[in-house]
């Protein structure tokens, strides 16, 4: 299931994280690559412990923490810090896939990567090429979207960011562990809740289909979850 959701940034907000980031010092990509994915990552990181990663990254949870339709889709159980990286004129992370289990830096935390998430930050007027690739049941899906906006999609994913040619592509990425593991149940879970929204502001919220639809819901999370 590929998610996108829209202005999750402000373009007030985008525009102050792009005035931060893009006069930040940069490391290479590669430095914090797995052992395959370390022959075709080519592109620029910023350090986890940078001040700027730290404060960018915790405005950016805060906002996803009032976002419904993001807890509507990821059920987090927990979020890998935001990481930030740059994609110049030349640079591409060749096909990979995420590892199962990351360790939070400077914690003795770990997640299992269920979903990735990338927040464009740069718009697609900025750059040429950097389209995110992602593999699934019915083909390679092409994300490039407006600066602020995130898609959210399985970990488990093979994926690409293509070429840049022109400009630079510069976003935020991260990982969740949802509360439900399984992907489909997961999916279940979300056009269920879709569908309640969508018909509750049509309806007496004592209405009985439309509890029973509610309770449906959350009988089956409970079943699902894990805590």
């Amino acid at each position: 299931m590929l998610i996108i959701i829209d202005k999750v940034l402000s373009g007030d907000e985008v525009r102050q994280f792009r005035a931060r980031l893009d006069g930040a010092a940069w490391d290479k990509g590669v430095a914090s690559a797995g052992s395959l994915a370390r022959t075709v990552k080519h592109n620029e990181q910023l350090d986890d412990s940078h001040e700027i990663a730290v404060s960018l990254g915790q405005h950016l949870l805060r906002r996803l923490g009032n976002y419904p339709l993001f807890v509507s889709a990821a059920l987090p159980r927990k979020i890998y810090p935001p990481k930030f990286n740059r994609y110049a004129a030349g640079a591409e992370y060749g096909t990979h896939v995420d590892s199962a289990v990351m360790h939070v830096p400077g914690t003795g935390a770990s997640l299992r990567t269920d979903l990735a998430a990338t927040v464009f930050l740069a718009g697609p007027d900025e750059y040429e090429g950097g389209e995110l690739e992602i593999d699934g049941q019915f083909g390679v899906q092409t994300v490039k979207l407006a600066a602020g906006a995130m898609v959210l999609y399985p970990a488990s994913s093979l994926h690409r960011v293509t070429p840049v040619t022109r400009g630079a592509r510069v976003a935020s990425f991260f990982w969740i562990e949802s509360l439900v593991g399984d992907e489909a149940a997961r999916s279940l879970l979300f056009d269920l809740d879709q569908t309640i929204q969508s018909l509750t502001p049509a309806l007496a919220a004592d209405r009985e289909n439309l509890l029973r639809l509610t309770g449906i819901y959350h009988n089956l999370l409970r079943r699902w979850a894990i805590t």
